[in-house]
Order: structure tokens, then C-alpha cells, then sequence
């Protein structure tokens, strides 16, 4: 298991409470405007999660709580057997180059993916605002499933590779996007989910394959956060907030860094949500 995977960098819902307790002293109430700029390694494709999850929506989604909640889906019901599911789309949401989300784009975007178990699935529309998926067998977890990024809605169903082309409903939308380097993307201003995600004005990633640069990177402010620093390049040159440990490190952010009460746990970076759920003081 890499060190990455072993930590899951910060994403356990105890770094708030670690943190609170080594004396940080994070704001508990998000504020708008900023930038906040994310130093990332080169393992474990970490810009490709943060970015996407910051530029597309899935049907559902899973709160740093755990708990399911809707997300392009206001809600969803399914017959007694869990085979045939019915999924109620929000009529507020547009895509990144103004169009409307439409029954359609989901539909296809579905069909090009693997449904999970219990498929093939008979995925249609049955209204403007409505979407069937029929499975192939019983599957109570679904709504669950499709809370997973590799399920995340495009225009026109089109999950592109490429990121400089990527239009979707997240609350940031693509400025710059350069594979295995950086990412820059800036908040749409009248998002579905203002008051409530997408805090900063601007996100920016950057591969830093070195962690003493990472950490260098830090510690002369030309980022907000680094993930998996090199301790010995912080513990003695300023302030900053760290997890686990000053001196065992996955996690080193500037002290204006707001983040949740509750980090998702799921995978690494806030289950790749960082971009939406952090803030700056």
C-alpha cells in the first residue's frame, strides 16, 4: 500500500478534530472570495480527481458525513424489487457554457458507463425532468453507486479526457487544464449550490513531483496547501496547520485555510471535493 493510500492524505473526519485540538484555529463559518492554491504529488492522479471534482455533478452524492444526498438529482424512488428506479432531476441547473441540463445529457452519459452491479441497464427518459434506469437485477445501492465520480454528468454525456474541454455542472469552470501539470479554474457566479459549496473565487493545482519542493512551495506562499510535504522544510520555518503530525505529515495548509467540521473519508483530498468544501479565511 503506497503512503498515500495509507493516510488517504487528510480525508478521515478526525483531521478537524486533530486539528482543533493541536490549537489551530480554523473559522467554522465558510467565507466567499479568494483563491486557493494546492500542491499535489504526481501519484495517485490527484489534480485529475481534484479537478473533476470540482467541474462535474453526479446524480448523487455522499456527504463528508456520510450521509446520501442529492446532487443533479432532487430525488429518486425505486419499485419494491430495486430493479427499476426513478430519478427526479433539479430544473435549476446549467451547464458551464449556459445550457440548460436536460434529460437527454443525462441519459447518455449514463449509457456510456458501466452500471454498477445488477446491470445492463434500460437507462430512458420518461418526462423533461425524469430519468428511468432499469437494472438487470436487484440493486438497493444504487443511488449510493452513482454517487461515484466515474459517473459524474457531461454536456452531451461527454466525460472528456482532456480537461481543457470539459463542460460540466460543478461550481468551477475550466480556465486552464494542462495534464499531469496544472489546473486554474474560476467559480461560476450563479451556481445552483451558491451559499452552500464552492467558497473561493479561483482554484489552482499543481503537480509538484518533489515533496521538499512541496514544501519549499508552501513555505515561500506560492501555495495554500501541500500535500505530503517534506517535514523537515516546515516544522521549523513558520506556521501552518499539520496532519497528522508536525512529524508525520500528510496534510501542511497556511493557517488562513478554512476547512469543514467533517472531512470526507472516502478517498484522498475531501473525496476529491477539496476544491468546493474549503474556504479561505
Amino acid at each position: 500500500m503506497t503512503r498515500i493510500d495509507r493516510r488517504a492524505l487528510f480525508t478521515s473526519g478526525a483531521a478537524a478534530a486533530l486539528l482543533a485540538a493541536t490549537g489551530a484555529a480554523i473559522a467554522d463559518t465558510p467565507r466567499q472570495g479568494g483563491i486557493l492554491r494546492l500542491a499535489v504529488p504526481r501519484d495517485g492522479d490527484l489534480m485529475d480527481q481534484v479537478a473533476r471534482g470540482a467541474v462535474f455533478d453526479t446524480l448523487t452524492e455522499i456527504g463528508p458525513d456520510g450521509l446520501l444526498r442529492g446532487e443533479l438529482a432532487r430525488q429518486w424512488s425505486s419499485s419494491q424489487d430495486a430493479r427499476r428506479w426513478l430519478f427526479d432531476l433539479r430544473d435549476d441547473v446549467q451547464f458551464h457554457n449556459g445550457q440548460a441540463l436536460g434529460v437527454g445529457d443525462v441519459v447518455t452519459a449514463l449509457e456510456a458507463m458501466v452500471m454498477p452491479q445488477g446491470g445492463p441497464a434500460l437507462i430512458e427518459a420518461t418526462s423533461d425532468t425524469q430519468v428511468q434506469i432499469e437494472l438487470g437485477a436487484s440493486n438497493p445501492h444504487l443511488p449510493y453507486l452513482l454517487a461515484d465520480p466515474a459517473f459524474a454528468i457531461a454536456l452531451g454525456g461527454d466525460v472528456a479526457k482532456d480537461l481543457t474541454t470539459a463542460i460540466g455542472t460543478g461550481c468551477y469552470r475550466v480556465e486552464r487544464a494542462r495534464t499531469g501539470r496544472d489546473f486554474r479554474a474560476t467559480r461560476v457566479m450563479d451556481h445552483y449550490k451558491n451559499g452552500q459549496a464552492g467558497w473561493v473565487d479561483v482554484v489552482e493545482l499543481i503537480v509538484i513531483p518533489d515533496a521538499a519542493v512541496r514544501a519549499e512551495a508552501l513555505r515561500d506562499g506560492y501555495v495554500d496547501v501541500a500535500a505530503l510535504p517534506a517535514p523537515d522544510g516546515l516544522t521549523a520555518r513558520g506556521s501552518f496547520h499539520y496532519h497528522p503530525s508536525a512529524t508525520d505529515m500528510a496534510l501542511a495548509a497556511r493557517l488562513d485555510v478554512g476547512m469543514p467540521r467533517t472531512v470526507g473519508s472516502r478517498s484522498p483530498l475531501d473525496d476529491g471535493r477539496i476544491a468546493e468544501r474549503w474556504w479561505r479565511t
